[in-house]
């Protein structure tokens, strides 16, 4: 990435918000089993129960942060660009055996999510910085592969 704000594309943004509502949601449910101030803690297993607890709480406190520090950074940044491909672009691509299909190259990727590409996948790194029309070349585990970039956020070249 490029070490400013980088865009998000649609699909990444819904997978940031939906991450989002989710920890948030993990947050306060592990934050309400925590004890206040005045309760006692119990035995040692009890404390050791409860640092595990608080241990959760600050996990997920971190993990909100950096989504949402994720999200302010895309606002910044605006919309992906389309003459060259970077995070949060949407880039329709030619295989090599004639398969197309258009993906999206994104930070974060949802399991089983087929139309994102993270940025730091192979087909991700290989994508970044490349305009219509460039054939790049990248490894899979069944052996190296190519894709012609067809277009970028919608400017065609068929």
């Amino acid at each position: 990435m490029s070490g400013g704000p980088e865009p998000i594309s649609a699909e990444g943004l819904r997978v940031a918000q939906e991450e989002l509502a989710r920890l948030r949601a993990e947050r306060e449910k592990a934050a309400g089993t925590l004890r206040g101030e005045d309760d006692a803690v119990g035995d040692r297993a009890d404390e050791a129960d409860e640092l595990r607890r608080a241990a959760e709480v600050a996990r997920l406190d971190d993990r909100i942060a950096e989504v949402e520090g994720r999200l302010e950074e895309a606002a910044v940044a605006g919309a992906p660009a389309t003459d060259v491909v970077g995070v949060g672009s949407t880039v329709s691509l030619r295989f090599a055996d004639g398969e197309e299909e258009v993906v999206e190259v994104s930070e974060l990727a949802e399991v089983g999510e087929r139309t994102l590409v993270t940025w730091d996948s192979p087909l991700g790194k290989a994508l970044i910085g490349c305009h219509t029309g460039e054939t790049v070349a990248y490894d899979t585990p069944v052996g190296a592969a190519s894709a012609t970039v067809l277009s970028i956020g919608g400017s065609s070249t068929r």
